[in-house]
């Protein structure tokens, strides 16, 4: 048996004492599997006090990451302290220094990955992310080598378990979305600070990096159109089921022929699809691609041990010997991608207006999507109630994204609602 890899793993929270949890109770089966053990020699965090199942005395500890990444102990550094400046000042140091990496780190990735993948290349050294996009689900290594021969078209996902953990107790229970977010964070499923999470931030993260696997493209996070589930009601989600859909937080990348179309938002799915049926913390990857037509991929999008066994597989990766460019293609391959006019897409789209129960005001809606060429497919319209407020829905035929805000823009100008209306994007998947 080789000599056993040495890995030093800067960030010991969650996912750090994850790793070193599953390297112990695994370890035979590791180096059954790759002809050697891999081996924690250093770690890097700042409380050394801190119980976290396992005693420090085991590793030498460095208060300083980018100390770390340099050390000559170690053949392998392992980035699980998240952020983009101390995390990329660190990354870049162990590559400098001759040091694979592995990262879990997908905001790192998305804002500097192309350059970290040169530097990797220069140097004959692997920079593997498989942690940084869906936990432990592997879609990086189906994207980058499963899917290698295909020509991929498309990659749907849900790619945040906090937002799907919402909107499937919004469903189940009819609570606000306020009160599930308070139930989540709670609970341990949403940050104190959650705009990351249902802001769509951080699906777009992940997003650019799978648009990038798929198309050998520049990560290209300004390009992906980003929209948050906060305003999704539970009036909303009902109409979805009484539509044969159900809303989730969708990241979707496509290369069509007026350039790369990447966006994060809510998108009604209909029910009997994979996607939809993707519940609570759960994560799913859609792809679509040439031989391989479609393909579906489930599971533990986040947490300790799933993002643990997503950095142990590069790890793994590492110790055979397997190296492959970090996004599939050589750096100096990957393009700079045409970024799509998001307003020329076309589609259906659920439209819903709160008005004042009074005459002519559906005949003004009406025109509004008539004068931008927008048809109606079917329409709601619940309550008699001259005076206050009730709710028109319309489901539309295809038509241009931009006609349909230009004439969601008109109604608002004309009066003829009372609250923002709300517009949510249906998918054909």
């Amino acid at each position: 048996m080789k000599e056993p890899l040495r890995i030093g793993i800067a960030g010991l929270g969650t996912v750090g004492a994850g790793l070193v949890k599953l390297l112990t109770e695994n370890d035979e089966l590791i180096a059954a599997r790759c002809g050697r053990r891999i081996e924690v020699v250093a770690v890097a965090a700042r409380d050394h006090k801190k119980d976290r199942g396992f005693s420090p005395s085991r590793f030498v500890w460095f208060k300083d990451p980018v100390e770390l990444a340099q050390s000559a102990d170690i053949q392998v550094f392992v980035e699980l302290i998240g952020g983009t400046e101390v995390a990329g000042q660190a990354v870049e140091a162990a590559l400098q220094s001759g040091k694979h990496v592995v990262t879990a780190n997908k905001a790192l990735i998305a804002a500097r990955g192309a350059d970290l993948a040169a530097l990797a290349e220069k140097w004959g050294l692997s920079l593997n992310f498989e942690a940084a996009a869906a936990g432990g689900i592997p879609i990086v290594k189906a994207l980058r080598e499963g899917l290698a021969g295909n020509d991929i078209t498309r990659v749907v996902g849900i790619l945040n378990g906090t937002c799907n953990y919402i909107l499937t107790q919004m469903e189940e229970t009819g609570r606000s979305f306020a009160e599930v977010l308070s139930e989540a964070q709670a609970l341990g499923y949403a940050e104190a600070d959650p705009t990351l999470d249902v802001g769509g931030g951080d699906t777009a993260h992940k997003l650019a990096l799978l648009a990038s696997l798929a198309f050998g493209t520049v990560p290209d996070m300004d390009g992906v159109y980003t929209q948050g589930i906060e305003r999704i009601s539970p009036i909303d989600i009902g109409f979805a089921r009484e539509f044969g859909h159900r809303i989730k937080l969708l990241g979707i990348a496509s290369m069509t022929p007026a350039g790369l179309e990447a966006r994060v938002h809510p998108a009604m799915v209909p029910l009997g699809t994979p996607l939809a049926d993707v519940m609570g913390v759960l994560n799913g990857v859609l792809t679509e691609s040439g031989a391989a037509g479609q393909s579906v991929f489930e599971g533990r999008g986040a947490g300790g041990g799933p993002t643990a066994s997503a950095v142990a597989s590069d790890l793994i990766d590492i110790a055979r010997g397997t190296r492959i460019a970090p996004f599939g293609v050589p750096s100096s391959a990957l393009k700079t991608p045409r970024r799509a006019n998001l307003g020329e897409r076309q589609g259906t789209f659920y439209l819903r207006f709160d008005v004042l129960d009074k005459s002519g005001v559906l005949a003004t809606i009406a025109k509004c999507l008539a004068d931008m060429k927008v048809s109606i497919e079917s329409m709601i319209q619940r309550g008699r109630a001259p005076d206050e407020k009730v709710g028109i829905v319309i489901i539309t035929h295809d038509a241009r994204e931009a006609d349909v805000i230009a004439a969601i823009k008109a109604i608002e100008a004309a009066g003829a609602v009372v609250e923002p209306p709300c517009m949510i994007r249906m998918e054909r998947l």
